[in-house]
């Protein structure tokens, strides 16, 4: 049986010295109207900064992105959506931008999901902002299953960074998971999501706290 969210966070603040350290590092989520307020151009934006980052030099894309922004107008989801094959053989060759194809043409494709959520919903971060945390793992496999290349850390990274509530499945936490018996290998199956999802939702109803500073009490416990 997995630890109290207590003993985790007694292990945290033992690695990491002490509680008052510990909650520094804790990470605060913005409220459901702010997120709903985030403009659906900010979020393709993020997502397409996670896209670029996965497997590549953060610090690289950060660097250049500016001239992001630029490449691509200002991410407005409309315009991207509608971006020619003629567009995307122009950017390849856009010195502004990191000139990978596929993901590029992931821009063309995540702002078209990003319309269709605010068809339904009115805005993109409508959805996010409304989604439970109690089944965060299912907004995890919506972007995974309707987005581009936002699989594994992109998706969540880009909705932590807007100030979703989230978990983050980095390599810490993973190893705890994993030490809390709570998956016996990688986080990807539907089985082992929904045993994260389950977990989490325990340590929320004990302790009060939401899931990234959760989240982040798993990967101080860890590393």
């Amino acid at each position: 049986m997995p630890a109290s969210f207590d003993q985790l966070y007694a292990r945290a603040a033992e690695r990491h010295g002490g509680t008052q350290a510990v909650e520094s590092q804790l990470p605060v989520p913005k409220s459901r109207e702010t997120l709903a307020a985030i403009p659906d151009d900010r979020w393709l934006s993020e997502m397409t900064r996670r896209v670029f980052q996965a497997g590549f030099n953060w610090s690289v894309v950060d660097t250049k992105w500016p001239g992001f922004e630029a490449a691509f107008e200002g991410f407005e989801v409309h315009r991207c959506a509608m971006l020619s094959d003629d567009d995307i053989d122009r950017l390849l060759s856009d010195p502004r931008v990191v000139r990978n194809g596929a993901k590029i043409r992931s821009v063309r494709e995540n702002a078209a999901f990003l319309i269709e959520l605010a068809a339904a919903h009115g805005s993109a971060g409508r959805v996010f902002a409304d989604w439970p945390s109690e089944n965060f793992a299912g907004l995890l496999e919506l972007l995974k299953a309707r987005g581009s290349r936002l699989g594994g850390l992109a998706g969540a990274l880009s909705l932590r960074s807007l100030g979703k509530d989230s978990y983050l499945l980095s390599g810490d936490v993973v190893v705890a998971l994993k030490r809390e018996g709570v998956i016996d290998g990688p986080p990807g199956s539907k089985r082992a999501m929904a045993a994260i999802q389950s977990a989490f939702n325990a340590w929320m109803a004990e302790s009060g706290r939401g899931l990234s500073q959760i989240s982040k009490v798993l990967a101080l416990s860890a590393g």
